[in-house]
């Protein structure tokens, strides 16, 4: 393994500004939720878009094409974050309003991170979107690798020990409870196993309950189905299943 030299540290990403660039973006796609606006709503969008390509291209990446990329792409996160905090709302008979969620709960923070992540992960830009998520684990318990792919109407609950592996697939309108894992079978090849498809596909309309352990990259969860607490799986199941482990008490 190749020590580091002094040039190589020094083009390395600084963590306080990457996590100042993110909670710049949050700020811009939830404008007056984390810092008071002075004068409206058009107006400081227009301020704080100058300064996320300023940030881009001092501290994320100096490259012109992946700015412009990267501001495309935010834009359509409105949207999908938007379906996240609807289907928050829905699924959560504790939320009293959609602001409540999106200042304060757990699960739509750490979603929303990681899409933000998962933007420069596409863009092919290293490390930094790591430093997001890890920053993302370290605050709310909930671990979701950038480069999972996550579709739109996403739902968190409690979220603390969730772990979503890189190679995750991951369809629209799931519900994930705490301490659920979508992991890899086996790392005993570690490096060997780079690109490959090492963690489990959940279809459209799933639950999975909390404890739950899904593993391997050839493992299909397909739609419809509903995954009880603490059921480990390394297997596919097919659509419209129901998997439980039932406990007799004597």
């Amino acid at each position: 393994m190749e020590l580091m030299n002094q040039n190589k540290f020094n083009s390395l990403p600084k963590k306080d500004k990457v996590i100042l660039f993110l909670n710049e973006v949050r700020n811009y796609l939830f404008p007056g939720y984390f810092e008071e606006i002075m004068g409206s709503i058009e107006e400081y969008k227009i301020v704080k878009k100058k300064e996320l390509k300023t940030l881009f291209l001092n501290y994320i990446c100096n490259d012109e094409e992946k700015l412009n990329n990267f501001l495309i792409k935010i834009e359509r996160l409105k949207f999908i974050l938007k379906t996240d905090i609807e289907m928050t709302y829905m699924s959560d008979p504790a939320s009293e309003s959609l602001d409540e969620i999106i200042i304060a709960y757990p699960g739509i923070y750490a979603i929303s991170v990681y899409r933000i992540a998962h933007v420069l992960y596409e863009l092919k830009i290293p490390i930094i979107p790591r430093i997001m998520s890890e920053y993302a684990h370290s605050k709310t318990g909930i671990d979701i690798h950038p480069g999972a792919s996550i579709d739109k109407y996403f739902f968190i609950d409690h979220g603390t020990g969730i772990v979503i592996g890189e190679t995750s697939v991951i369809g629209h309108h799931v519900k994930i409870y705490h301490g659920v894992t979508l992991g890899a079978l086996s790392l005993k090849k570690g490096q060997e196993l780079r690109g490959s498809k090492r963690h489990p596909t959940i279809g459209n309309n799933v639950t999975i309950y909390s404890g739950a352990c899904i593993l391997g990259g050839n493992t299909v969860i397909g739609d419809n189905s509903t995954l009880g607490c603490n059921v480990f799986l390394t297997e596919s199941i097919k659509e419209n299943s129901k998997v439980s482990i039932q406990v007799k008490i004597d």
